[in-house]
């Protein structure tokens, strides 16, 4: 069964490519194994932290970056291309994401602003800083970018579990796109930061943007790209979620779950307020931060 419309045209300027053009992996951090992964799931699907000030982390090791060519506007120009590459699919799914969250500000007289997800491999140079592969996926507020190293996903499935598939992908970058919304729309700028726990302001964005991942799920096949969504898509977006649920996480690395530090929500918040985004289709739906 074809996800993709197979005759789309991908806009590949959504998307630029930075892979090979990293400065390396960083030297002297944290070692192999579960101890690289606690790194990752410490910003795993978040915001890139800032100082106290606001002001971006600064770079280690004075290292450059620099970007080579890319092949995605040669290689990933239509839906098809998308059913045969990953790096095609990552352009056809921030194409229909943006393509919704346009038409829905568009809808609330509101002016949406594009952002640009960069794909690198080792590390990379963010507004927010300095950022490797052991970071994880994350939103930078400082440049209105989203930041992939499309490796993450296979330490998805073998570190932390998940189903893994190319919803989950999705789910990722909805996710990501989700604390762009917030970014435009100001909740960013506005929570506390800092708290932790499952009531604090750090957790209600997470699972505010989870619910918005949701609400672009419900309304995906509407999107010029994507003409066909399944409910084994959605179990796999589920799947993912409860995967990065605080609880699961600590779990897995630590062998028990201690709340009062919580700073993404438990693998049930997080499926849940999905699933409140994906079965409502309202971007109201998604108050977080309600009593």
């Amino acid at each position: 069964m074809s996800r993709f419309n197979r005759g789309a045209r991908l806009d590949t300027g959504q998307v630029q490519d930075r892979r090979g053009g990293g400065a390396g992996k960083v030297v002297g951090g944290v070692g192999g194994g579960i101890g690289i992964l606690v790194l990752v799931v410490s910003l795993l699907l978040g915001v890139n932290p800032f100082e106290g000030d606001g002001n971006p982390i600064t770079q280690p090791g004075g290292g450059s970056t620099v970007s080579t060519p890319s092949t995605l506007e040669e290689d990933c120009q239509t839906g098809a291309d998308a059913e045969e590459r990953q790096d095609c699919r990552i352009v056809a799914y921030v194409n229909s994401i943006q393509e919704y969250w346009t038409e829905e500000f568009a809808r609330q007289n509101m002016q949406y602003q594009e952002s640009i997800t960069y794909l690198f491999t080792g590390s990379t140079q963010s507004g927010c800083g300095f950022a490797s592969s052991q970071t994880g996926p994350f939103y930078c507020p400082a440049d209105t970018g989203i930041y992939v190293d499309l490796e993450f996903f296979d330490l998805l499935t073998s570190e932390l579990g998940a189903q893994g598939g190319p919803f989950a992908e999705a789910y990722v970058l909805s996710h990501e796109y989700g604390h762009h919304i917030q970014n435009l729309t100001g909740v960013l700028s506005s929570a506390e930061r800092g708290e932790q726990g499952p009531e604090s302001d750090a957790v209600a964005v997470e699972l505010q943007a989870d619910c918005y991942a949701g609400v672009w799920a419900h309304h995906a096949e509407g999107t010029e790209i994507l003409q066909t969504l399944t409910q084994e898509d959605i179990e796999i977006a589920l799947d993912a979620a409860a995967t990065v649920g605080d609880d699961h996480i600590q779990e897995t690395t630590q062998g028990d779950v201690k709340p009062e530090t919580w700073t993404h929500g438990s693998s049930e918040q997080r499926q849940q307020w999905f699933m409140t985004g994906y079965e409502t289709g309202q971007p109201g739906a998604c108050d977080t931060f309600a009593d």
